[in-house]
C-alpha cells in the first residue's frame, strides 16, 4: 500500500458514528503516540465566532483507541475530497497526516489521520474545567451541540467497550447544569 493513497481512515470523535461515506470495512483501531483530547474551538459545526464550542482533536503522547473505516476503492477520489472539505477546508484546524495504526484483528495499516493543528487560532490547547464545561455548553452549530458530540463519544467509545473518565465526568457535570 502506497502511503500516498492510505486505504483508511481513523475516526476518535465524530468520523466514528458519522464517517459520512459508506465503507466497506470498519475495525477498532488504535493510533499510537496521539490522544484524544477536547483541545479546539468550533466556530462551524458545533459552535459559532460568537459562541464557540468545544470539539475533539488529537495531541502528542499516550495512544488513542476509535475506528478504522476501509475508504472505498471506486469512490475513493470522491470521498477523499469529501474529508478533505470536513476536516480540513472549513475551519483548517486539522492537519491530515499519514499514520499507521493497529486494527484489532493484528494488522497494521497506514492511514488518514486528523491532528489538532497546534498553531490555529481555533487551537485551545489544555484548558481549565470550568472553561471547558462553559464551551461545552454553549456550543451550537451547524451539526448540532458540543455537548450532542460528547454524548455520542461517549456512546461509541462505550460500544467498544472503552471508558474515558474525564470525558464521562465533563458529560455529567454539563448535563447537571443543563437540569437546573
Amino acid at each position: 500500500m502506497s502511503a500516498a493513497r492510505p486505504s483508511w481512515v481513523f475516526g476518535y470523535g465524530s468520523l466514528m458514528w458519522n464517517p459520512g461515506f459508506a465503507t466497506p470495512e470498519t475495525v477498532e483501531a488504535r493510533l499510537q503516540g496521539w490522544h484524544r483530547a477536547f483541545c479546539i474551538y468550533s466556530e462551524h459545526y458545533r459552535g459559532t465566532p460568537q459562541k464557540p464550542g468545544l470539539i475533539l482533536g488529537l495531541l502528542p503522547g499516550g495512544s488513542c483507541r476509535g475506528l478504522a473505516h476501509r475508504l472505498p476503492t471506486r469512490q475513493y477520489d470522491a470521498v477523499r475530497r469529501y474529508l478533505k472539505g470536513r476536516e480540513i477546508d472549513n475551519d483548517g484546524v486539522y492537519e491530515e497526516e499519514i499514520r499507521p495504526i493497529h486494527l484489532v484483528d493484528g494488522r497494521t495499516v497506514d492511514a488518514l489521520v486528523y491532528l489538532a493543528d497546534r498553531k490555529h487560532r481555533q487551537f485551545a490547547g489544555k484548558l481549565a474545567p470550568a472553561k471547558a464545561l462553559r464551551l461545552i455548553r454553549q456550543g451550537n452549530g451547524a451539526t448540532g451541540s458540543s455537548l450532542d458530540y460528547v454524548r455520542r463519544t461517549l456512546t461509541h467509545l462505550a460500544v467498544l467497550g472503552l471508558r474515558d473518565h474525564a470525558l464521562e465526568d465533563l458529560a455529567r457535570r454539563a448535563a447537571e447544569h443543563r437540569l437546573r
